[in-house]
C-alpha cells in the first residue's frame, strides 16, 4: 500500500493582512482523490501540528471538494494534523504539498519539513506540488549541499495569476520569481490553463486547475 505525507501550513492568513487563508481545499481534495481512487494511503502534516487552517470550503459547483471536505476521516486529519517532529519520513512513497497562500509564510522557509523531503528524495522518494505548493521546495537542500530546485524544471502560480487573483499586493514573495531564480527552469502557460511537468521525481503544478492532474502524476510515478 502506498502511502503519501501532505505537509500543510499552520499560518492563517494572507501574509501579514488580516485576510483569512491557509491551505486551498480544492488543491488538497482534487489531488487527493485522484490518489484515494488509486488506494493510496495518507496522513496530513504541519509544523507544529493541530488544526490547519483551509479556505476555499465552499466553491460552488466543485462536487469533488464538497464530498471530501464532507468525509469525517478527511475532517479529522485536518483538525489534528500531525507535528513535524513526530513523522519517520521513512513510512511514506511521496510527498505532496497543496497550494494556498499561507504556506509562503512558513512551509518556504522550513528547515524542518526541507530536511525531512531532502532525505525522501535521496532515498528515491517522490515529491509532487500545486500552485503555490512548490514554494515549501525552495529550502530543500540535498547531501551534496546543492538545493533539490537547481537541477529541476518546474512550474507554480504565476505573476499573472496574482496579479487577476488580487493577491499581487499582499503576498509575502512573488513565487514566480523565486522559483524563476533557484530553479533549473521555470515554466508555465496562459493563466488558469492546466500544466504539471515532471522532472525525474519533482512533479510540479502551475494552479488550482492543474491539482487533479498532479495527484493523476503522482500516482502514475508510484505505479508504474
Amino acid at each position: 500500500m502506498k502511502k503519501v505525507l501532505i505537509p500543510v501550513t499552520n499560518h492563517a492568513t494572507l501574509g501579514e493582512t488580516q485576510d483569512a487563508n491557509g491551505t486551498f481545499a480544492p488543491e488538497l481534495t482534487h489531488a487527493l482523490h485522484a490518489m484515494l481512487e488509486a488506494g493510496f494511503e495518507y496522513d496530513i502534516a504541519s509544523i507544529h501540528g493541530g488544526k490547519a487552517p483551509l479556505y476555499g470550503t465552499d466553491m460552488e459547483g466543485d462536487d469533488v471538494n464538497a464530498a471530501l471536505l464532507s468525509n469525517d476521516d478527511l475532517q479529522n486529519r485536518i483538525n489534528n494534523t500531525i507535528p513535524v517532529n513526530q513523522i519517520n519520513i521513512a513510512d511514506y512513497d511521496a510527498i505532496f504539498y497543496p497550494g494556498g497562500f499561507g504556506l509562503l509564510s512558513d512551509l518556504a522557509s522550513n528547515d524542518d519539513f526541507a530536511r525531512l523531503a531532502a532525505t525522501h528524495y535521496e532515498d528515491g522518494g517522490v515529491i509532487a506540488a500545486v500552485c503555490h505548493g512548490p514554494a515549501a521546495l525552495l529550502p530543500i537542500t540535498l547531501s551534496n549541499g546543492e538545493k533539490l530546485l537547481a537541477s529541476k524544471s518546474v512550474t507554480g502560480f504565476t505573476r499573472e495569476e496574482e496579479v487577476d487573483f488580487g493577491t499581487i499586493d499582499n503576498i509575502p514573495f512573488l513565487l514566480e520569481e523565486a522559483l524563476a531564480r533557484n530553479a533549473a527552469r521555470f515554466n508555465k502557460v496562459q493563466p488558469w490553463h492546466e500544466l504539471v511537468l515532471t522532472d525525474e521525481r519533482v512533479i510540479t503544478g502551475q494552479n488550482p486547475t492543474s491539482a487533479h492532474a498532479v495527484g493523476k502524476a503522482l500516482v502514475a510515478a508510484l505505479t508504474n
